[in-house]
């Protein structure tokens, strides 16, 4: 198989009006990885023709049931090989596990599922499937972050201490799921959204970052979890205090209802030797502080950088890259991945992808955050 050639792609989910569905367009474009050729854009006949057509879809490749979609692209020549996942969180793993089944790679949104007994079902499926799984946690794939995991790893900050990671927005301040906004109806429904609100929406973003820099294992944690809007049923803040296996003390904080703030994404990490920051709304700059020193900004494709960000930059330092290209990066690598496993070879060195696995990771921190909170913020340990 070419690697050069674009990947056939298809899309369930991310209809019109929903906002991540563009952005995995937009990322599976950005280096010209994928085609996108096939789509369930919604469970609507009239919708899914008119979103698919919208994209360029053509109509005898568009589909309003996204189990018919599995079935027919798995049998086509020139099916899909790989689909992305962009719908409310009840519907990743029984849409992942039939395309999975087929052959077919899965690049899904997080987080994996809205319970962990169901993380665990997709698990077998994919361990009998030859397929790959990735989820799209984007924010590991921001050159700035792949350098703070790069320097903790050489022990330029020493032993890990503490970790503070945080991850505010405003936008469900007000009760707007009442108000017919989309994207936060589903997110306020426990049954499409599952157990976490902000939680699951957004701190398990934050977690994975933590996770993803420090490379530590969280072994225990304590969550007082609010819903601060009268009649949500499901959290809109967290503040979690984190204990790591390796002894290193940490705390997450996550809220949809700090006005002000916007995407507030930040990581601070405290070694015995030093520290580094860095913050989502200016991802292009690293602050490292070795401890008795003046305290530097490292800058995208900027001196004292390279490595595993120069790989995942695109242009000269001082024109900003962000979002959608932190996020195109997680498509690329798949892409990588997903032609080296045509090709029955290991991914190239450097790929460095969200897998199932973190997916899981991730829906067991939420889990643990409800029953500690539900116990008063208690301590209670991860179960995977």
């Amino acid at each position: 198989m070419d690697r050069h050639v674009p990947i056939r792609l298809g899309m369930v989910g991310g209809g019109a009006g929903a906002f991540i569905g563009d952005v995995h367009r937009i990322a599976s474009r950005i280096d010209g990885r994928y085609r996108l050729v096939a789509g369930a854009l919604s469970s609507t006949r009239e919708k899914a023709e008119e979103s698919a057509a919208a994209v360029g879809i053509a109509e005898d490749r568009t589909y309003s049931d996204w189990a018919e979609m599995a079935k027919r692209e798995a049998r086509l020549k020139d099916g899909i090989e790989a689909v992305a996942i962009c719908t409310p969180n009840h519907l990743h793993v029984p849409v992942a596990r039939e395309f999975l089944k087929r052959g077919i790679h899965v690049i899904c949104d997080k987080p994996l599922s809205s319970s962990l007994a169901e993380a665990k079902r997709l698990r077998q499926t994919a361990g009998k499937a030859d397929a790959l799984f990735v989820l799209t946690h984007n924010y590991s794939g921001y050159p700035m972050v792949r350098q703070a995991k790069e320097m903790v790893a050489a022990g330029e900050i020493g032993a890990i201490r503490v970790v503070q990671v945080e991850y505010p927005q405003d936008w469900m301040t007000d009760a707007v799921e009442e108000q017919g906004v989309k994207q936060a109806e589903w997110r306020a429904d426990p049954e499409r959204a599952g157990l976490g609100g902000a939680t699951g929406d957004i701190g398990t973003h934050a977690y994975h970052l933590a996770r993803f820099v420090t490379g530590l294992t969280l072994s225990r944690l304590a969550a007082d979890l609010d819903a601060f809007v009268p009649g949500r049923q499901l959290d809109d803040n967290a503040h979690v205090l984190l204990r790591f296996a390796e002894g290193a003390k940490g705390m997450l904080w996550c809220s949809q209802v700090a006005p002000g703030q916007e995407n507030g994404l930040r990581l601070r990490v405290f070694g015995d030797k030093g520290a580094l920051e860095w913050f989502q709304e200016n991802p292009n700059h690293l602050w490292h502080t070795t401890h008795g020193e003046p305290t530097r900004r490292l800058t995208r494709n900027g001196p004292g950088t390279g490595g595993a960000a120069a790989r995942v930059s695109r242009i000269p330092g001082g024109h900003p890259e962000g979002y959608l290209e932190g996020f195109a990066n997680v498509y690329t690598d798949a892409a990588l991945a997903i032609r080296a496993h045509q090709r029955g070879e290991p991914a190239p060195e450097g790929v460095d992808l969200p897998t199932l696995e973190d997916g899981i990771e991730g829906v067991a921190f939420v889990e643990a955050c409800v029953r500690s909170a539900a116990r008063d913020a208690a301590w209670v340990e991860l179960k995977q």
